[in-house]
């Protein structure tokens, strides 16, 4: 069937994504630290990764209603190819500025990138697009075993330190843009692309919508927040870059592992059970990540926190999948990912700052308002819901 040969195929571009931006994620803080004048600003470079995704996405969710969504997500991985080979030149000349400069447009890819889940819900039927978006998401468990042992490989491959990296991810970007050519997603209709439907604060204000966004910012600005960090204050606490390759890989594993029956569960429980699971579960990554620091302590934390992401960015985007007409979702997506990605850069930027200044316990406080938040949202619908029937 049509639509199980796209969701293959964007499982395999997302499990490319999820490669550079956990390789990213691996070496940019360390690198930034690095070439840095000033070390707190060590994450600079993925807060500019972020920061490029997050401008990017709605002229990527508008380009692909216009265009389509292959030529949109073929032309994202041409960025992300951009990125990289500026990336690459940045680490050879040691400019800190130039690294930021190309991270904004591996950010671009990752707009781009963010739209392989909304891809797969449209192409499949009604009833099939929780499992649609769980399964394109499984993907990234692939990335998340390739991206840190790419990095472990490359990372002192060439003269100077991290060059070999760069120059792999141009090679994953051209993959991912052959995989995105094999796409069959028609276009839509000339009549579909002008529709513009409700306005943008009419479905925003529906709790339904407030809820799905919030699940989603709360998944991604959390798990993003920790997920920063870790590399340096596994650093700062003598760990090797060994250790912490161990712990992203299974992290970014725990994040998509459950992707085989998260869409599963939420035809089962519901997604505000999905939603609240997720939450309880960040709250218990904290008390763990306050609980010590030895390399357990870091492994336990990440895996809770991926899998409590998991639920909170299947269940979100699902969610967020009830409150839009076909005509809407461009403007609908594109928003979501905007606020997602705005937080994610906020957290990245943020993440240095308080793990290099205030140390990692403070920083895991900081979480916790955030997910207080989102767990008593999602509670409020629950209960508004449950009153209606």
């Amino acid at each position: 069937m049509t639509h199980q040969k796209n969701i293959t195929l964007l499982a395999a571009a997302q499990a490319l994504l999820l490669t550079n931006g956990i390789m990213l994620v691996a070496i940019n803080g360390l690198l930034g630290f690095q070439l840095a004048t000033d070390k707190r600003l060590a994450t600079l470079p993925i807060t500019t990764y972020v920061l490029g995704g997050a401008l990017a996405t709605l002229p990527a969710a508008f380009f692909m209603k216009r265009y389509g969504r292959r030529a949109g997500f073929m032309l994202g991985a041409g960025l992300g190819m951009l990125g990289a080979l500026i990336s690459a030149i940045a680490v050879y000349l040691g400019s800190f500025w130039l690294l930021c400069f190309g991270t904004v447009f591996a950010g671009i890819y990752n707009a781009f990138g963010q739209q392989y889940r909304f891809a797969a819900a449209d192409a499949a039927p009604l009833n099939w697009k929780g499992k649609a978006i769980s399964l394109t998401l499984a993907g990234g468990i692939l990335g998340g075993v390739i991206g840190p042992e790419v990095g472990k490989l490359t990372r002192s491959l060439f003269e100077p330190t991290y060059l070999a990296s760069y120059a792999a991810l141009i090679g994953f970007a051209a993959l991912s843009m052959l995989i995105a050519s094999r796409l069959d997603i028609p276009p839509l209709s000339v009549s579909e692309q002008k529709a513009v439907g409700r306005p943008l604060s009419q479905i925003a204000r529906q709790p339904a919508t407030i809820v799905a966004v919030l699940a989603a910012a709360c998944g991604y600005g959390v798990m993003n927040l920790l997920m920063t960090a870790t590399p340096l204050a596994m650093d700062i606490c003598g760990l090797p870059f060994a250790d912490t390759a161990f712990i992203l890989q299974w992290h970014v594993i725990a994040m998509f592992a459950p992707s085989f029956f998260t869409g599963d569960l939420i035809k089962r429980f519901g997604v505000l059970t999905i939603l609240s699971v997720g939450a309880a579960l960040m709250f218990v990554c904290i008390g763990v990540a306050l609980s010590g620091v030895t390399l357990m302590h870091f492994w336990w934390a990440l895996v809770l926190l991926g899998v409590g992401w998991n639920f909170l960015f299947i269940g979100g985007t699902t969610l967020l999948t009830e409150t839009y007409r076909p005509e809407e979702k461009a403007k609908v997506q594109g928003s979501n990912d905007f606020i997602v990605l705005g937080v994610q850069g906020l957290t990245s930027l943020s993440s240095g700052v308080l793990v290099t200044s205030t140390g990692w316990a403070t920083l895991n406080h900081y979480a916790l308002p955030i997910i207080a938040m989102t767990a008593l949202a999602t509670s409020l619908l629950w209960l508004q819901r449950k009153t209606a029937h």
